[in-house]
């Protein structure tokens, strides 16, 4: 059976790249709902801040709003776990779908950066006084540090990565057994896993006509071969759905029946995390339900990765972005697909950017970049070749001067990002298998270079 992804990228608004050492601030005790500002990093041109809402009262608090003013000259940047709306130097920020209930005694935040000086004003919380300090009251420790911080989840990866997909099927590109991946590639998502009968489930075994291809090759020789990976220092995730894939997960029952069976296929198999790559459509609350239902059993180590289209990422409303923005607490990366999409729209929406060029990766990662995900969480996904993709094939090369651009503001085509970002996660590529038949050209020239990144 041949299978090739269809895939196409995206667009966004807001974050500036992140470095952070914690201060401590102390909340002000207030009965009842009080929301609590401190200065968790600051670089001196910039610095990151965090809102902690406490119910001090005695009933459940059933929605929040945070609004507060910012000095003239401040600029906000991205922001997480919040939803937001600004008015000149006001900005208001409200609970998103999964941390507006807050039991009495509980605590929720959210977070964002800010580039200039100073720390919020006037802030009320549900319209009346947020009873919490405004400003830090100890100073930092320890000097900012000079690199960004690694994603929330402790999950092992390097600070910068690249990810390869394995094909569980034969076509015309070179089979492989897993073990047999090449050592450049530090994420190894399997594809895919496929659904059942029952609503949301999915179920994962070797594909008969890849076993014939590689001379016979059972599930248990697959678990042994992601137990001999995850040694070498590699980690190893199951993919969930590609181009034909039918994984629906649009209620509670079905986001059950998810969490469930990839959790069973995680400790059948060994895998170290799932990705969500359906290109047939989700419904992001059930999914960000599913995903948060199956790190609560596993873990903080757990990796969530996401793989979505050009198309499916066109801005923060359309489900694919709202997901990731949704739980992009327990995010690891999300790796998009710069390929088959035609020209798309770059974050300053001036030009129609053709694909296979520099000005298309930077410019359409500039718009996940600029809406809420931290740079540790954007990688750019690519063909490794000929044979890969129907269209945007790029020489690896400038997979890696568009890195450069992001990271350092070097390399750029005529399209400039606003700021740099030094933390961009890595790169992706579909696929392992046509990488190899290509030569390993993709791994052997992208890889090294990741490791030269800031």
């Amino acid at each position: 059976m041949r299978r090739r992804r269809s895939l196409v990228l995206s667009v966004v608004a807001g974050l500036v790249a992140t470095v952070g050492v914690a201060w401590g601030a102390l909340p002000a005790y207030a009965a009842g709902p009080t929301a609590t500002f401190v200065k968790t990093a600051d670089w001196g041109t910039g610095w990151e801040g965090k809102y902690t809402i406490t119910n001090g009262g005695t009933g459940t608090l059933n929605g929040w709003s945070v609004a507060f003013d910012l000095p003239a000259g401040t600029t906000m940047g991205s922001y997480w776990d919040a939803l937001l709306t600004s008015s000149g130097q006001r900005h208001t920020f409200t609970n998103r779908s999964w941390n507006g209930t807050v039991a009495p005694g509980a605590s929720v935040s959210f977070g964002f950066l800010a580039t200039g000086s100073g720390s919020p004003a006037n802030c009320t919380l549900n319209g009346a006084a947020c009873g919490g300090s405004s400003t830090p009251t100890t100073p930092p420790t320890t000097a900012p540090p000079t690199t960004p911080p690694t994603d929330p989840p402790a999950t092992g990866l390097p600070k910068h990565f690249l990810t390869g997909y394995w094909h569980n099927f034969d076509n015309p590109a070179v089979e492989l057994r897993l073990r047999d991946v090449p050592a450049e590639y530090d994420l190894i998502a399997v594809a895919f896993a496929e659904a059942t009968s029952t609503p949301g489930a999915v179920t994962f075994g070797i594909d008969p006509g890849l076993s014939a291809s590689v001379g016979g090759y059972t599930n248990a020789d697959f678990a042994a071969d992601v137990r001999t990976v995850k040694a070498r220092g590699k980690k190893v995730i199951l993919s969930v759905g590609g181009e034909t894939g039918r994984v629906a997960v649009n209620d509670a029952a079905s986001a059950t029946a998810f969490s469930n069976s990839v959790y069973s296929l995680i400790q059948q198999y060994g895998f170290d995390g799932v990705d969500i790559d359906l290109e047939n459509g989700l419904n992001p609350t059930y999914m960000a339900q599913a995903l948060r239902s199956l790190r609560s059993r596993v873990g903080a180590g757990l990796i969530i990765t996401m793989a979505p289209q050009t198309i499916d990422m066109q801005s923060p409303s359309v489900s694919y972005f709202k997901l990731a923005l949704d739980i992009r607490d327990i995010l690891t990366v999300v790796h998009t697909q710069f390929y088959n999409s035609g020209s798309m729209l770059g974050c300053d929406q001036s030009f129609a950017y053709a694909q296979g060029t520099v000005n298309f990766m930077t410019a359409l990662a500039c718009l996940q970049l600029e809406a809420g995900l931290r740079p540790e969480q954007v990688a750019l996904g690519l063909p490794a070749g000929p044979g890969a993709a129907g269209g945007g094939i790029v020489a690896p090369s400038l997979v890696n001067q568009a890195l450069d651009c992001l990271a350092r503001g070097t390399s750029c085509g005529s399209f400039r990002p606003p700021r740099t970002y030094p933390g961009i996660r890595g790169a992706m590529t579909w696929s392992i298998n046509w990488d190899v038949s290509n030569g390993n050209n993709f791994a052997r020239t992208v890889r090294p270079h990741l490791s030269t990144l800031p």
